[in-house]
Order: C-alpha cells, then sequence, then structure tokens
C-alpha cells in the first residue's frame, strides 16, 4: 500500500495535477508504469493483482472510447437537425402564423387583432396596451370570457380616441373569475412571416416586423 501511494504522488508529477482531480485512461497508465518501477524487488506485484490493474486499465480506455464516440454522435446529430430546421424554416416564409408573444408592431393604419387563452371562464378581462416606451395608450375590457381562446381588437387609438403612430407595442392580459381570484391567461398574435433569421440562439421569424422564436410558434396556417 505504501509503494501505491508513492506511485499515485509520482504520477501526479509526471503528468500534472489536474484541477478537476479526475483520473483519465492516460492518468491511469502512468500510475500503473509508475507502480511497477517502485515496486519492492523483494516483494513483487503478483500475477493475479497486475492481471486485475491491466483489467481495470482496459475498462478505463473502453469507457473512455465509448464517452467520446457518444459525445461526437451528439455533436454531429445536432449539426444536422439544425441544417434540416434551417432548410424548411424557409418554406416557411408567406404563412400565416400564431406565435406565443406579448409584443405585436402596429403599422399606424388599420386594426390589429390581439389574442389569449384563459385557463377558466372569466367574469372580467382588461386587457392593456403600452408603446414601446412602456407608456399605457389603451385599455379594453371585456366580460364573460369562455375557457380557450379569444381574441380582441385593437384599432389603433389611445384612451382619447387619438390614432398612434407606427411602432411596437406590448399588451397585457389581466382577467378574474366571479369571486375576484386572478385566471392565468396565455398571449398571442397572428401574422405573416416574411423573413428567417438564424443566430447563435437559434431560428427567428420576422412576423409583422416582430422578430419571434421558432419555439414559440404555436401554429402554421395557409397563407
Amino acid at each position: 500500500m505504501i509503494h501505491q501511494i508513492g506511485a499515485y504522488s509520482a504520477a501526479q508529477q509526471a503528468g500534472g495535477n489536474k484541477p478537476s482531480g479526475i483520473l483519465d485512461k492516460d492518468d491511469f497508465l502512468k500510475l500503473l508504469i509508475m507502480q511497477l518501477r517502485h515496486q519492492d524487488p523483494l516483494s513483487p506485484l503478483e500475477g493475479t493483482e497486475f492481471a486485475a490493474q491491466l483489467a481495470h486499465f482496459s475498462s478505463v480506455e473502453q469507457l473512455s472510447n465509448i464517452n467520446s464516440n457518444l459525445l461526437h454522435s451528439i455533436d454531429a446529430n445536432f449539426v444536422l437537425s439544425q441544417s434540416i430546421n434551417n432548410a424548411l424554416s424557409a418554406t416557411f416564409i408567406g404563412k400565416e402564423v400564431r406565435a406565443a408573444t406579448d409584443v405585436f408592431a402596429y403599422s399606424g393604419d388599420g386594426d390589429v387583432t390581439l389574442g389569449y387563452t384563459l385557463d377558466a371562464p372569466a367574469e372580467s378581462v382588461i386587457v392593456k396596451i403600452y408603446d414601446e416606451t412602456g407608456n399605457l395608450v389603451h385599455t379594453i375590457n371585456a366580460r364573460e370570457l369562455n375557457t380557450g381562446d379569444n381574441t380582441i381588437i385593437w384599432d389603433g387609438r389611445d384612451e382619447k380616441g387619438t390614432k398612434m403612430k407606427e411602432g411596437n407595442y406590448r399588451f397585457s392580459v389581466e382577467s378574474k373569475d366571479g369571486n375576484g381570484a386572478n385566471i392565468d391567461a396565455s398571449l398571442f398574435i397572428y401574422g405573416i412571416i416574411s423573413g428567417v433569421r438564424f443566430k447563435n440562439t437559434g431560428t427567428y421569424f420576422t412576423i409583422n416586423g416582430i422578430e419571434v422564436s421558432l419555439s414559440d410558434i404555436e401554429e402554421i396556417r395557409e397563407g
């Protein structure tokens, strides 16, 4: 045992200390060689013990190779799936989609349809619309709405009836049941995909001038 501990220290000095403290197959082989080199000539390592250590080394090497092959396979599959996603994304241009987001673009003319999904029937719903700087510009009230998808139409005007300028806006939904308890609501918009952008963080679609992640697309319709 004393010789093995000394061999371990010598192997560390030969191979350099690893911050992680984890031995790989090269370290294991160095450890075995140093142990043989420093063994007591009067009490050499027995054949069965030596064979057992060789078997351990073989197992470590096989596990290391398996781990390396798995990592290469995962990387290859990721690149392949990313390439397929990128190729298919271009076919979505011109499609009408439903996207999970609270941000939308207003052209400065016409109406905008905004959607939300209620987890339970609501006695009252308040939809608030904010401009890019976070200022509240309009509030829409609704009552007695069912569970599931609901939509409201904003005419692009503020509380005074003044037409708002073109730009990006955000909306929120506050819904309550008959007892005044809050009801969760998921927000979404409808729009036409006009472009695709590939970023390090993933694939993004341009919908009515807003960039939306591929993962936030909930439904695709025929344009």
